[in-house]
């Protein structure tokens, strides 16, 4: 097995021998991921992030896709600029920037929702090529697919997991459709002390709002008043029941779906420090929370 030190000199060979940079660099690995390895490289041009990932097709992942909506982002101004690219390889700019996490979310709310908004306007306008869609209910059912036949320690919950997928969908309102970022967690929004950012476009897509709404307030542990305070922002008006039945059972969705990547990745990935096992379990139990929240106010059990 190859060991820690032998895989950080192979990997530091890889970066050192990309063409891009200027004059002698340092490298030092950056923390956060749980699918992909990024590192900070700082040479005689600046400061830079190189991130490797490769195609993930069990989770829908392709990485020209994901270079092509990266490089919109700057062009729209969510992302960082995109330096140099090479299969499996991307190099961006080094933004300096502050990591959120959950509580800097509910802190920065209603800044947040306005991200959003405009970023799901903005964004077709600098996406090219064939148009990728995410549908969360049809990522689940695949990703139950992916379970039953790589047999899954948790094959035997796939029925009610679809059961719940079925009911969760049967909940959602129209509206327009909008690009979405579909994977808010709260590291994945970045704060330099005058704008906010977006980063890790592997999930990028067409989509519904519902999903980011609903993504950014249940992975940062928004209460009911601060994600109503979200949604308000968001959509520049308190929102009706039906929405806020569809953004509950949405954020149920999200966590559903976030625990069952997890499963996945428990049969394919083996990122670096990431314990999948564990990362099934926080997700699962903070999904019987918020379900239970869902029923209690909005589904099958409310008076």
């Amino acid at each position: 097995m190859e060991g820690h030190g032998e895989r950080s000199r192979t990997v530091e060979d890889r970066i050192r021998a990309l063409p891009c940079w200027h004059g002698r660099i340092e490298i030092s690995p950056l923390k956060g991921g749980i699918s992909n390895e990024s590192y900070r490289v700082d040479d005689g041009a600046g400061r830079h992030v190189v991130r490797f990932g490769k195609d993930y097709p069990f989770h829908h992942v392709f990485r020209e896709r994901e270079l092509m909506t990266a490089r919109a982002a700057h062009a729209a101004g969510f992302g960082p600029e995109i330096r140099y690219a090479e299969p499996g390889v991307m190099v961006s700019a080094y933004l300096g920037a502050k990591t959120f996490g959950p509580q800097d979310v509910v802190a920065a709310r209603r800044r947040v929702a306005e991200l959003l908004r405009r970023f799901h306007t903005g964004m077709p306008r600098e996406i090219s090529g064939a148009a990728f869609l995410f549908w969360p209910f049809h990522v689940v059912r695949d990703y139950a697919r992916t379970l039953k036949a790589g047999g899954s320690r948790m094959a035997a919950y796939l029925p009610d997991y679809l059961a719940l997928a079925d009911e969760l969908e049967a909940a959602q309102v129209p509206l327009p459709i909008v690009f979405g970022h579909n994977d808010l967690l709260p590291a994945n929004i970045l704060d330099d002390g005058e704008r906010l950012w977006l980063i890790d476009f592997e999930y990028a897509g067409f989509s519904t709002a519902m999903f980011d709404l609903a993504g950014a307030t249940s992975n940062a542990g928004l209460s009911p008043e601060a994600a109503d305070d979200f949604l308000e922002a968001y959509f520049g008006r308190a929102p009706d029941p039906a929405t806020h039945r569809a953004h509950a059972a949405m954020q149920c969705a999200s966590l559903l779906r976030e625990a069952m990547w997890s499963m996945v990745s428990e049969l394919h990935l083996a990122a670096p420090g990431a314990d999948y096992a564990a990362y099934t379990a926080e997700n699962l139990e903070r999904l019987d929370q918020a379900l239970d929240h869902y029923r209690t106010h909005h589904g099958k059990d409310a008076q």
